[in-house]
């Protein structure tokens, strides 16, 4: 019901089952976030046809209704009707003029989408190759870094004298990707530092709430960040090998990793007769690489994120990195997961390290021999990219990773240490930070977050 829209039938049958059920059961808590995730949605598709005409006309002035219906039905104006209502995403109309040339060409006023320097070939993906070519290792070209994170409550978003509670995410050492990590300061100085075991890491704290005052919480730390590149030859690499330890990057892993028909019919279309693991790895990255990249609704609303990926036919990070890890499990090659940060340094690009900061995710692929190797995705191809002696690096993100990137986790949809009481506001991803109090969660429009990167000189 909650999928298809129905919302007024789905809060009645809620109702109804909440009535019977004891006050602690698994069954009561899904029943309790699928009403929350009703009011996730409503604030997510906001804007009704009204609204995201207008917001859509300060960009084309003259925008005239009948391109707008075209625009709307061929999907390029996402929508959802709800309880009889048209109701548009928040993001729609940004979104938009990523999706359709056409929409995009009618903007009065057309101005750059805000990318990442590493979304471009540059002679920071040369460096790291040409370094990990000439002295056979992987990881290389390291630097120092120091990270500032903040997450901070608005005023009176919990009583007075409440102890806010606040998780911020926080990296793990991961041999030859991201290293050395030493925590600096934080705010409040009490704190939990998870495990590095526990694939999601937080720094927990806890702080009163103060009338008219924002509750505000700090961390910085020191790291060193690889580059990372495998120059992969496929002829060399090998069908997966039967070891256990690779089982559960192979297998469905519901909600978000199901080889639903649908998948499984863009599999067989994508990869043909092809039997050797790493074609394959690239006709599916190559496949998903070509899905556009859009804003997305947050993912705790969303019931299956690789199918969604594949229905609307645009997708952010997140959506794309795990539809592509369901197709290759589908295919036999073990795939997981990362996500992190991503920033800029002045070096790099022309675009000033306090000006550019992102939340992002990508995963590894399992290719024998060579292991457990990045892929990127979303980042995607570099046509025509090459080195300095003409070697090829289009396919870079796929077995390498650019040194301006944090991974705070290396799973989704795993639980904190210590434990979150209450439902998570993003229930699949960790980068912005968790914050909840004893009457309940906080949502995304109660507070915000900062991130700062500075790469320290030698």
């Amino acid at each position: 019901m909650v999928d298809a829209g129905h919302f007024e039938k789905a809060e009645s049958a809620i109702t109804s089952a909440l009535g019977r059920m004891a006050e602690t059961s698994p069954a009561r808590e899904a029943l309790l976030f699928e009403r929350e995730r009703m009011r996730r949605i409503l604030m997510d598709f906001s804007l009704d046809e009204s609204d995201a005409l207008a917001k859509l006309r300060q960009q084309v002035p003259d925008l005239r209704q009948e391109e707008f219906d075209e625009w709307a039905d061929a999907g390029l104006i996402e929508h959802r009707v709800i309880d009889g209502r048209k109701l548009y995403f928040n993001r729609s109309i940004s979104n938009l003029f990523r999706l359709s040339p056409q929409a995009a060409q009618r903007r009065a006023d057309p101005k750059p989408f805000r990318d990442g320097p590493m979304e471009s070939f540059n002679a920071h993906h040369i460096a790291i190759a040409e370094a990990a070519m000439s002295s056979g290792e992987s990881s290389v070209l390291p630097q120092r870094i120091r990270v500032t994170q903040t997450l901070t409550v608005n005023a009176d978003a919990v009583p007075a004298g409440e102890a806010v509670q606040a998780w911020i995410p926080f990296p793990r050492d991961i041999p030859g990707q991201q290293e050395d990590i030493r925590l600096l300061d934080s705010e409040p100085a009490k704190l939990d530092l998870a495990p590095v075991s526990v694939a999601q890491r937080t720094v927990h704290m806890a702080k009163p709430a103060r009338a008219g005052q924002p509750t505000k919480f700090s961390i910085q730390y020191e790291m060193t960040v690889y580059g990372r590149y495998h120059d992969i030859d496929g002829q060399r690499v090998q069908p997966t090998p039967n070891d256990p330890a690779l089982g559960e990057s192979l297998a469905e892993r519901p909600p978000h990793i199901v080889f639903t028909p649908a998948l499984r019919a863009f599999s067989r279309d994508v990869v043909g007769n092809e039997t050797n693991p790493y074609r394959i790895t690239q006709k599916l990255f190559a496949a998903v690489d070509r899905i556009p990249w859009a804003g997305a609704r947050e993912y705790s609303t969303i019931s299956n994120i690789s199918e969604h990926a594949l229905r609307t036919g645009f997708a952010d990070c997140g959506q794309q990195t795990l539809l592509l890890i369901t197709l290759l499990r589908l295919n036999g090659i073990p795939a997981r997961w990362q996500s992190g940060m991503v920033y800029s340094d002045s070096q790099v690009g022309g675009v000033d390290r306090a000006s550019y900061w992102n939340l992002h995710d990508w995963g590894q692929v399992y290719l024998a021999p060579y292991g457990w190797v990045p892929m990127d995705v979303t980042t995607g191809r570099l046509p025509g990219a090459v080195d300095g002696q003409g070697r090829s690096l289009e396919w870079f993100y796929l077995g390498g990773l650019d040194a301006y990137r944090i991974a705070f986790n290396d799973d989704f949809s795993t639980g904190f240490q210590p434990t979150k009481r209450h439902f998570r506001s993003e229930t699949v991803d960790s980068q912005r930070g968790e914050v909840e109090w004893s009457g309940g969660n906080l949502y995304f429009d109660q507070w915000t977050y900062d991130f700062n990167t500075e790469v320290l000189l030698p």
